[in-house]
């Protein structure tokens, strides 16, 4: 790895970041202007590696001071011969290292990390993937189809797991990595011979400059809604927003939800930082005379109707008008979830059926925005590798479980949007049967502190009964966050209650199913998904899972009711 406190000093002085060198009493801009003082590493000394945790520096190692840094951390930190930090404030008087003093110390953590591991993104085709719900499925459906293309040489970094080999996936800590992190990921991905990247990029990624200095060969913006205000994220939602639209201007080619909210301001973004934008749809509002079978969706008459919705007016054509808009249409009455992909944009080509092994129109529409983005890429919108998303199934998304006269599914639902797609695949695929719907949910404490009363929201007059339970936490209490959403339950005709612990709600669920057989009980376990752990008070504790706990105790129901 190559970085040295004169390279590093070049970059941050070029990035108008570097504010001075300090030793001891000497404030310099010229780091070779220590040579000679006892200990010094020298300026063009590498680096033998960079940190952010006190605990993990090394001899000859760069210490990065950020987030809540204290300078009690500095106490005996010369013992492990740290060579340089860099933060927003000298320590002088804790370190006799040289302090590297910045405006922001992330943004010179992201530049910095980026040269220590030798800028793997200028070797990789890196996506980046943005949007209030759909990112992960999305992501895995896209490295599903440029693994296919390009024989497991695509990378993940997603809020579900990270694949550094296009193989082995393990748990991910965060949707998108801290920069020093995410650089060394992606030297990692590099190293182990891979083309391409396909990450999600939170809010929180720009909010707190984790992406800083990064650009994308294609970014996608999937949709935007109210999500993550709090005074620990986002203070508004114009604040959220104005986060997640920095996708834009540092993209190459932004593929973008033509039923986007803020549509119109995202492609201002574009223009203006001359972005090349295609557009994706679902069905309903690619095709606005009328439905595509499968029988019929060569027919002329379909080909216009689509069309005309794909070449829709757009205030900033001549931004989008040069590539295509991929639109999913349902495939009528096939009972499946089949799609008919279509392409458009002086003329219509389909692309081809695709039959989904999840679950749900928005994942359509998901679905529809990987294409877009292979496409992009150079992928052949007749290429097999298209297909590969087809057997795309991911732990904890739109899992399905039944027994008898029970139907569950495990999401990561979690907030107003989410669960309003949720129930609306339920209302659509089960509504003829009058099903009596259960939602298992709570919602992360010391956050988002408006998901509670949304979730209710959504739910509360589409369903028969709400059972609260625990999810994470860092300072509030569980029974707190609960007895906050059951305030929040305003209609009488549903049920309501709070059951502390996960596993003990689903079973309760379950039991209640026994009362009348003849029902169709469509329950819904939303939130944690297949995370084995639940955060009580900060810390992890162990736990099976939402889906295998479904999947357990159905087994259970199913047993007994044979018995």
């Amino acid at each position: 790895m190559a970085l040295t406190l004169a390279s590093a000093t070049r970059l941050l002085k070029r990035n108008g970041l570097l504010r001075e060198l300090i030793r001891a009493d000497r404030w310099t801009l010229d780091p070779y202007s220590f040579d000679g003082f006892d200990g010094f590493y020298g300026a063009d000394t590498n680096f033998t590696d960079i940190t952010y945790d006190t605990r993990k520096v090394s001899r000859g190692g760069l210490l990065f001071c950020k987030g809540r840094f204290r300078p009690e951390f500095l106490d005996d930190i010369d013992d492990t011969g740290l060579a340089a930090y860099v933060a927003e404030t000298p320590y002088a008087d804790k370190t006799g290292s040289v302090g590297i003093i910045v405006n922001d110390v992330r943004k010179a953590m992201s530049l910095l990390a980026s040269e220590y591991y030798c800028r793997p993104q200028d070797s990789l085709t890196v996506v980046g993937i943005t949007g209030t719900k759909g990112k992960t499925t999305t992501a895995y459906f896209v490295q599903s189809i440029l693994n296919s293309f390009s024989g497991n040489k695509s990378a993940l970094f997603s809020s579900v797991d990270d694949c550094l080999d296009g193989v082995h996936y393990h748990e991910s800590n965060l949707t998108t990595p801290e920069s020093l992190d995410l650089f060394r990921m992606m030297r990692t991905a590099l190293d182990n011979g891979m083309r391409y990247l396909v990450m999600e990029v939170s809010s929180q990624a720009y909010k707190v400059d984790r992406v800083y200095g990064l650009h994308f060969d294609v970014g996608a913006f999937l949709n935007i809604s109210p999500d993550h205000i709090s005074p620990i994220e986002h203070p508004t939602f114009e604040d959220y927003l104005f986060c997640k639209r920095q996708i834009t201007q540092h993209s190459s080619h932004l593929v973008l939800g033509r039923d986007c909210a803020y549509a119109d301001l995202i492609l201002e973004d574009a223009k203006a930082s001359s972005t090349t934008v295609s557009r994706f749809a679902l069905g309903k509002s690619c095709v606005r005379d009328g439905s595509v079978s499968s029988e019929s969706s060569e027919s002329s008459e379909s080909s216009d109707a689509i069309r005309r919705a794909t070449d829709g007016d757009d205030s900033n054509s001549s931004a989008t008008d040069s590539v295509a808009t991929v639109c999913a249409v349902p495939v009528s009455n096939s009972g499946t979830e089949r799609y008919s992909m279509f392409i458009s944009h002086e003329s219509l080509t389909k692309i081809g059926d695709f039959t989904l092994s999840i679950e749900g129109a928005f994942n359509a529409a998901n679905a529809a925005a990987a294409i877009a983005i292979a496409l992009q890429l150079g992928i052949p919108q007749d290429s097999d590798a298209l297909h590969a998303l087809e057997s795309v199934k991911i732990q904890g998304r739109m899992e399905r479980f039944s027994a008898r006269n029970i139907v569950a599914y495990v999401d990561y639902a979690h907030n107003y949007a989410s669960v309003t797609a949720l129930l609306d695949f339920v209302d659509h695929k089960y509504g003829s049967k009058h099903p009596r719907i259960t939602l298992i949910t709570g919602s992360a404490g010391d956050k988002a502190y408006d998901r509670r009363k949304e979730i209710v929201d959504a739910a509360q007059n589409r369903i028969a009964r709400f059972i609260f339970t625990e999810e994470d936490t860092e300072t509030e209490p569980h029974e707190a966050i609960c007895e906050q959403m059951l305030g929040y339950v305003t209609n009488p005709s549903v049920e309501a209650s709070i059951i502390m612990g996960r596993t003990e709600a689903i079973a309760q669920a379950i039991e209640e199913s026994r009362a009348d057989r003849t029902t169709l009980n469509v329950i819904l376990v939303i939130g944690k998904g297949e995370e084995r752990w639940i955060k009580d008070y900060g810390r992890h504790k162990q736990y099976e899972g939402d889906d295998h706990a479904v999947e357990r105790l159905l087994a259970q129901y199913n047993q007994h009711a044979e018995d």
